[in-house]
């Protein structure tokens, strides 16, 4: 767990994502809490973390997410030495649609 970010405000927001039941909750309660920016910024952060993990290339990366080589090296590096919180989120993802095909 990292302590950089814990603390009690935290953990509440996290609280508030984790009782979101289905996707149409989760746009609701992400454009209330969110600006668009912030949503697109982190949306594309996940898309180049999954690119990343199926080793694509920074080029292939940038021409389809518009993502800057910055970007893609600051996520990169959390792939390689990060909480391996995408890692995770990523293999949940690809059971669950092998169990939904």
């Amino acid at each position: 767990m990292s302590s950089k970010i814990k603390d009690e405000s935290v953990d509440f927001l996290f609280q508030a994502i984790l009782a979101l039941k289905d996707m149409d909750e989760c746009y609701r309660f992400f454009e209330d809490l969110c600006t668009v920016p912030e949503i697109k910024a982190m949306s594309q952060r996940l898309v180049v973390a999954h690119m990343l993990s199926e080793k694509k290339v920074y080029s292939d990366i940038v021409s389809k997410t518009g993502a800057s080589t910055a970007t893609i090296s600051r996520v990169n590096r959390s792939l390689h030495y990060g909480c391996d919180g995408y890692e995770m989120v990523f293999s949940r993802m690809d059971a669950s649609k092998d169990k939904n095909q």
